[in-house]
């Protein structure tokens, strides 16, 4: 009764001097033990695959490659990453790592292929190798497939955003204002340009600077064209209006060339899956029943 009395009189003690550290372990405690709220579950659900599971593989990845990664080598991607608009919103390291990823698991597939087929050690080395050229050449095909369709989206573009920039102008808005109801209206990588240039323009850059920058992030020459136009015509003190007139004329004359070209190379295209898909199935219609007959013929 005496050691029960003693310990319970110390417990008291205790409870007493810790009763603020208690209390703080025991809010940290419920904290740590309530569940998550739903729309935080819904929220990271929502998000793709790819940024729940990928983008942090490549980003642990990219600590290892961004070591013995040339300078050079980044530079370059970075440009093509500019080119094509920043696919999937990657950095140029997490880029290079999905590069080495993508050679990597091509070559154990091939590997693995050529093991499964009981060849010999030397082919498989072979298939591995080709797999490694193969997920690497994958990576900078579709790279070159997005610069390709971002430039050619920008390209159909640019007269309406011309038109509409040459009525803002003539309404009255300053140049800038008529950038900036082009980024309201219009939608697309050229609106999303647009809008980066403004915001350079904002934080001090120059019109001209940030209007070059532009064209480079692009690379299209039509919009390189109308780019160093504007700059000629503020340097010069021309209208700016009269230049906008003459520039989307000249752009909706280019785009109706380019559409005249597809046309004209529409037939040539067409030639070779006609020759390889469509005239064999004729032939056969054609000459299947007779050599069935000539062939009951023969047989007799």
């Amino acid at each position: 009764m005496g050691f029960i009395t003693g310990c319970s009189f110390i417990y008291g003690i205790y409870l007493i001097v810790a009763a603020d550290r208690l209390q703080i372990e025991k809010r940290l405690k419920q904290i740590k033990q309530k569940a998550v709220p739903k729309h935080e579950i819904n929220e990271e659900l929502q998000r793709s695959f790819f940024d729940r599971v990928i983008r942090p593989i490549l980003k642990w990845v990219s600590l290892i490659t961004s070591r013995f990664t040339p300078v050079k080598k980044r530079v370059d991607l970075e440009k093509k990453l500019l080119l094509a608009g920043r696919p999937m919103g990657l950095t140029s390291y997490e880029f290079i790592s999905l590069y080495y990823a993508m050679a990597v698991l091509f070559g154990l597939i091939s590997c693995s292929l050529a093991f499964a087929a009981r060849l010999n050690i030397l082919t498989q080395m072979v298939c591995g190798l080709w797999g490694l050229f193969l997920g690497y050449f994958m990576v900078e095909l579709y790279l070159r497939m997005k610069t390709r369709s971002r430039q050619e989206q920008i390209s159909k573009q640019i007269p309406d955003v011309l038109d509409l920039l040459t009525v803002s102008v003539e309404a009255g808005l300053g140049f800038d204002s008529a950038l900036s109801r082009v980024v309201q209206k219009v939608k697309g990588p050229i609106s999303a340009e647009f809008s980066t240039a403004l915001q350079e323009i904002k934080m001090g850059k120059q019109r001209k600077d940030a209007l070059k920058d532009l064209g480079s992030r692009t690379g299209v020459e039509e919009l390189n064209a109308f780019i160093s136009a504007v700059i000629q015509a503020d340097q010069l003190g021309v209208s700016i209006g009269n230049v906008l007139r003459v520039q989307s004329a000249q752009q909706r004359n280019a785009r109706r060339q380019r559409i005249e070209e597809k046309a004209m190379k529409a037939p040539i295209k067409m030639l070779l899956p006609m020759v390889f898909f469509i005239f064999p199935t004729i032939f056969i219609v054609i000459l299947a029943p007779a050599v069935i007959q000539l062939i009951e013929n023969l047989s007799k």
